[in-house]
């Protein structure tokens, strides 16, 4: 291992503060040793028949080795439309591009895009619809908008009387909870529920919390079907088999995601357009660390990415990502505060995205502050504890604590 470098060292230290959080027994799940919602068939393929079926999908919506609505075509389910969230049906949009309305090459079915302006099915789209399939690989991170779909076709559905049916599939990040509980007024497509930025749930069980909790327009309910997994447990590190969008492109960066992502609203380069998305840091005017990387464009990946063609001084955190935070993550406001008080110009180091990718303007004001990493976790320890209750009503599987 290599010596590592002063804030690594100190976000060691940070951690074996707290032995008693980081030692307990962990398995690494393979796809192989899962049995995935969409692997069931003998229980969901039933409750399809004479049903007109929407499925809303992308590249992770694998059953065997094809995508999911070829295997339904095959068995005769009547599959009449496709929905798309960001990424596309395929998965090969890079984040933040739109994506049109279009037709499935392979299959000749229609797409219907859930992302840009038309976030929610319409009545139109819902038209001659029985069921919505749901069955997307999800990371467990607040932010990652493919959540945020799911409550637009749920609330869609909801208003009109159509059946969603939820595939499950584990979360990489199932085997922990963290970070502010997002505020009402900071509500955005990157977040839109009361819950922590990692809030160490499936998509089915936050499917069910949507429900549960009232959270669809005027306190509707969802017709909800969750098929659930065989095999699977919170305390479980599934390494996932696709990478679930072009820039969170392995292990590393999923276990890194929930803290880095938070730097999008900061100009700090996250590595995007390098061959280390989310698993590199840094920038060109701070002179920390010891590694450096140059973003660049790179096609149906990263444009116009932050930092291009800059040489950034940062570190890599792929011991960071495979050691501690695979071990127990935990949100690393250490390393905000390291590039806030190293960025020469404080001003502007953070933007209004940032608050909302935070849920709060809480951590901004108190890094300017100057409050300590312990200081802010500490501050959102009461609501964290009364969401962990509440998440506790809609668990599936065995809990990590």
């Amino acid at each position: 291992m290599k010596i590592l470098s002063g804030v690594l060292i100190a976000l060691f230290l940070h951690l074996t503060a707290y032995p008693q959080e980081l030692h307990y027994v962990f398995k690494d799940a393979t796809h192989k040793e899962i049995r995935m919602g969409a692997d069931r068939t003998e229980i969901y393929i039933p409750l399809l028949k004479n049903k007109r079926v929407a499925l809303c999908a992308n590249h992770t919506t694998t059953l065997g080795n094809q995508h999911l609505v070829d295997s339904l075509l095959a068995l005769n389910v009547n599959v009449v439309k496709l929905f798309s969230p960001e990424h596309g049906f395929r998965g090969d949009a890079e984040a933040g591009k739109k994506v049109n309305h279009s037709i499935d090459k392979k299959s000749g079915l229609p797409i219907i895009s859930l992302y840009g302006d038309h976030k929610k099915p319409d009545s139109n789209d819902l038209r001659d619809i029985d069921i919505v399939i749901f069955d997307i690989q999800d990371v467990g991170a607040r932010f990652y908008t493919y959540i945020s779909t799911m409550f637009y076709i749920m609330d869609a559905a909801a208003e009109n009387n159509i059946v969603v049916m939820i595939l499950d599939r584990p979360n990489p990040n199932g085997y922990w909870v963290d970070g502010p509980i997002l505020q009402k007024e900071y509500a955005s497509f990157v977040g839109m529920h009361p819950v922590p930025i990692a809030h160490g749930m499936t998509i089915g069980e936050y499917a069910k919390m949507i429900n549960g909790e009232k959270w669809l327009t005027d306190g509707r309910k969802c017709l909800l079907q969750v098929i659930s997994m065989q095999a699977y447990h919170h305390t479980f590190r599934y390494q996932l088999p696709i990478n679930p969008s072009p820039n969170l492109s392995s292990m590393t960066a999923i276990y890194l995601y929930p803290t880095l992502c938070l730097f999008e609203g900061t100009p700090i380069s996250v590595g995007r357009g390098t061959d280390k998305p989310f698993c590199v840091i840094g920038h060109p005017d701070i002179s920390i660390g010891n590694y450096t990387f140059t973003p660049k464009n790179i096609p149906k990946v990263a444009s116009n990415v932050p930092c291009r063609n800059q040489k950034c001084n940062g570190f890599d955190l792929t011991t960071l990502g495979n050691v501690i935070m695979k071990n127990k993550n935990f949100i690393n406001i250490d390393l905000i505060i390291e590039f806030y008080n190293n960025f020469p110009d404080k001003n502007a180091f953070f933007t209004p995205f940032f608050d909302k990718l935070a849920g709060t303007d809480s951590i901004r004001k108190q890094i300017i502050e100057g409050k300590t990493a312990d200081e802010i976790r500490k501050s959102w320890e009461d609501d964290l504890l009364a969401f962990k209750k509440i998440r506790k009503k809609y668990l599936l599987y065995g809990d990590f604590e």
